[in-house]
């Protein structure tokens, strides 16, 4: 994906590539905790990708109430409650 910007004082446009990897692995099998609910929103709405919090960057495009949650970001998530 590449992303056009102005550089503020040269008023030149520069192209940003955003080289998205996406994981292989459990996301598939596993409902994953993201830490904003508006970029999880943006995210399903673009198809862009977003980083769980146990690392897994991935396309969400599936209900998560069909799957178990992640084990990792249920730790990480309780971690930061507390």
């Amino acid at each position: 994906m590449t992303t056009p910007t102005t550089a503020p004082q040269s008023g030149t446009t520069v192209e940003e590539r955003v080289d998205y990897r996406l994981d292989e692995g459990d996301h598939e099998r596993f409902a994953h905790y993201v830490t904003s609910a508006e970029a999880l929103m943006q995210a399903m709405i673009e198809g862009t990708p977003v980083q769980a919090l146990c690392g897994k960057v991935w396309v969400p495009s599936r209900d998560p109430q069909r799957f178990p949650i992640c084990p990792t970001c249920k730790e990480i998530a309780d971690s930061l409650e507390d």
